[in-house]
């Protein structure tokens, strides 16, 4: 092999597998498809744009965000205020509406925490078992599911 043969131009080089952008030189630079070992940025969650335009007031813009945090504080208002029930069932819709606002809207703020299906599945799984739990609860719960009656009774007695 001769010192031409080796010589070699940027572009006549071939990479068999993944390529991204040249390198300084104009060489194709190898990738890899693990993770780095620090993270240097990090992604916005899709939907995380504002939900007002840009001239808009700050509040405005993430009104989804604190319509779901009014509805919350007022819940815990309400039980602190001795009103259990309907304090905990606010607090449960107000994560449910959280979950149809991420669902329904493209932009939605800081609402926007994980991916869309995250957030829903966050929001709506939490939202309806904290509304289930003040609904069921002791005294004179407005629902009773017999079958969790009958599961207690058998966690307990057994």
């Amino acid at each position: 092999m001769s010192a031409d043969e080796g010589a070699r131009h940027p572009e006549d080089i071939t990479v068999p597998d993944a390529v991204s952008a040249p390198d300084a030189e104009g060489r194709p630079r190898r990738v890899t498809r693990r993770f780095p070992l620090f993270t240097r940025d990090t992604a916005r969650p899709e939907g995380s744009g504002r939900a007002a335009p840009l001239g808009a007031p700050a509040p405005a813009r993430q009104w989804p965000i604190l319509a779901v945090l009014s509805l919350i504080g007022v819940g815990l208002l309400l039980t602190a205020l001795d009103v259990f029930r309907y304090g905990t069932l606010l607090i449960g819709v107000a994560l449910l509406g959280g979950a149809a606002l991420r669902w329904l809207l493209p932009g939605v703020g800081m609402l926007a925490v994980r991916s869309r299906f995250t957030d829903i599945a966050t929001y709506g799984v939490l939202g309806l078992a904290i509304a289930l739990l003040a609904m069921m609860a002791q005294p004179h719960p407005w629902l009773e599911i017999p079958f969790l009656k009958d599961t207690l009774h058998f966690t307990v007695s057994g």
